[in-house]
């Protein structure tokens, strides 16, 4: 790791990343790709030292109170948190200010903010979300090598569920020819009703590779999945979209099964509740978009 100091912290739409890297090994991640000009070695995460005061300037000057999202591009979560406790900082000014807060992670570390996301959504909204690609435990520690397996985080979101906090997965990448079947699909879908989550972001049944993504991707292939490398160049080529050939039986599933239980997964609905600000102090509602 090796710290920066950041000219900014929050994008347009009020998304916050205070790391740039990540040590979770996934290896599909799409922040690996080159479009997004990362300067340092991708493991050598970049830690954005003064993000809290950032932020804290961010939402002082802002007129409306709304979410803020973090764990889009970096997990907030990884193991250097333990240390810096950025991400618990930035937390601790989000609650002092009054805003709301969406998580993306695939870290248990979250549990130690547990009692700083109950204020936040007593006052207003926390949404504790994580990812989901693989049931399969073993198959999850190597296509997720460096973080706490599938079950752990069911496990997390269920302790987030059981302290009143939303809940929700990102239901990606599906890899064609890994885990792409119907019995993974049913058990990632098993652990989402029983942590009571309430929405389910999908954006397709696949994978996509873009240019510095896709050869670490198929250097794990050949590493991992001999073969399997040359069989999503025969199926897919050079594709950014590489849709599972199972993907239309699965989106099948997924619909009905979120029909079934009152989950919503309709992409942009599901991106629009994530980001959905209340004040419960003052019964109000208040959109991110409006």
């Amino acid at each position: 790791m090796h710290e920066i100091e950041a000219r900014t912290i929050l994008s347009a739409r009020n998304g916050m990343n205070v790391y740039r890297g990540c040590t979770h090994g996934c290896i599909y991640c799409d922040s690996r790709s080159t479009c997004y000009q990362m300067d340092h070695v991708f493991e050598d995460v970049a830690v954005k030292r003064n993000a809290p005061e950032l932020l804290e300037d961010a939402l002082r000057r802002k007129r409306r109170r709304c979410m803020i999202g973090t764990g889009s591009m970096c997990d907030p979560y990884l193991a250097l948190e333990r240390e810096t406790r950025l991400t618990r900082r930035c937390l601790e000014i989000i609650d002092r200010y009054g805003f709301g807060a969406a998580v993306l992670t695939k870290s248990d570390l979250i549990l130690r903010d547990l009692d700083l996301l109950k204020r936040i959504n007593d006052r207003t909204r926390a949404v504790v979300c994580t990812t989901f690609t693989t049931f399969d435990e073993d198959l999850c520690r190597v296509v997720e090598p460096y973080v706490c397996t599938t079950k752990r985080r069911f496990e997390m979101l269920r302790t987030m569920h059981e302290n009143g906090i939303h809940t929700g997965v990102w239901l990606c990448p599906i890899l064609p020819f890994l885990n792409d079947t119907e019995e993974n699909l049913r058990g990632l879908l098993g652990y989402c009703w029983e942590a009571g989550v309430e929405v389910i972001v999908n954006f397709g049944m696949g994978v996509t590779l873009r240019d510095g993504d896709r050869q670490y991707f198929y250097q794990q292939l050949d590493a991992h999945f001999p073969g399997l490398k040359d069989q999503y160049i025969k199926t897919f080529g050079s594709h950014y979209e590489c849709p599972s050939p199972n993907a239309a039986q699965l989106s099948r599933i997924l619909r009905k099964e979120c029909s079934a239980h009152g989950a919503i997964c309709e992409p942009e609905a599901a991106m629009d509740w994530l980001m959905r600000f209340e004040d419960k102090q003052a019964g109000e509602q208040l959109n991110l978009f409006t």
